[in-house]
């Protein structure tokens, strides 16, 4: 973790040098673990986190607010909640978003993710893993949207990684105004290839919004490998920043957001929502 708030640190310097006004940074900044214990054992409250509180300070000294992925202890002890974090421009913490969907997917041929029992394995180790892990729910899921909130940049909109897959929660922040919708990841190198950026370019085109994915890129442990290309997309459908998949030092994408160009798409191609026939998000 100490080394994840130093590579953090890099990033937030590089995002003030560079004029931003707000920097996104990955799911999971924190750590991502490789066992069950681990991520229940290394799990500190905000108050606690060391990492945190780097990053608070970082954002006060540099005037720059920080959307960030974090873990956080659920009640009990038992479990962890994987955490969005928007930390203002004076350091303080003004917004928290839980993940709603976690990611339980069985590739063909492929890894086996299991989020909510921390499986993490490849298909090979499945069935030791299941003995494992059986009975074992080790993070919880968000139970509500986060309404879009004031910022700097405009008004955001908080998701995490698999939630990029369910597109009620980006339709229920556009209904509420959002100019912005943020999706930290760490996608698998399989669904990222995929699947990565046609689901952000139709969640912006859909929401006529931005779309800012900041990713988790390369090895963490033997057994995880993330897929990595950031990228900020326009209302339009367009990427118009990303970095790559195999970063050698941490890195930055740019982009400006214009909010003009947000109410000259949405006013030009309306959207009307045919909510007398189906319910609305």
């Amino acid at each position: 973790m100490a080394s994840n708030l130093a590579q953090c640190q890099v990033l937030v310097r590089k995002a003030a040098a560079a004029g931003a006004k707000a920097l996104f940074l990955p799911e999971s900044s924190d750590y991502i673990a490789s066992s069950l214990a681990e991520i229940v054992l290394l799990a500190r409250s905000i108050q606690e986190s060391e990492f945190v509180l780097g990053l608070q300070r970082e954002a006060k000294q540099t005037r720059l607010s920080i959307n960030v992925g974090i873990h956080e202890p659920a009640h009990g002890g038992s479990k962890v909640k994987n955490t969005l974090i928007w930390i203002g421009d004076q350091g303080e913490i003004t917004q928290r978003y839980q993940k709603m969907h976690l990611f339980d997917v069985e590739i063909k041929d492929g890894p086996v993710s299991k989020e909510s029992m921390y499986v993490d394995f490849t298909a090979g180790d499945l069935r030791r893993s299941l003995e494992l892990t059986f009975g074992k729910r080790s993070v919880e899921q968000g139970m509500e949207i986060l309404p879009p909130f004031e910022t700097p940049i405009g008004r955001v909109g908080l998701c995490i990684c698999f939630d990029l897959r369910f597109p009620e929660i980006s339709l229920a922040l556009k209904r509420q105004n959002a100019h912005i919708i943020s999706y930290p990841s760490a996608f698998t190198l399989p669904t990222g290839a995929a699947h990565w950026e046609v689901l952000l370019r139709a969640r912006a085109i859909e929401t006529q919004s931005y779309v800012v994915a900041a990713a988790q890129s390369g090895p963490h442990n033997e057994k995880r490998i993330s897929y990595g290309h950031s990228m900020i997309v326009n209302p339009w459908g367009e990427v118009i920043a990303r970095l790559g998949g195999d970063y050698m030092e941490p890195e930055i994408a740019i982009a400006e957001i214009d909010l003009d160009l947000i109410t000259r798409i949405r006013t030009q191609m309306p959207l009307l929502r045919r909510t007398d026939v189906y319910p609305e998000v």
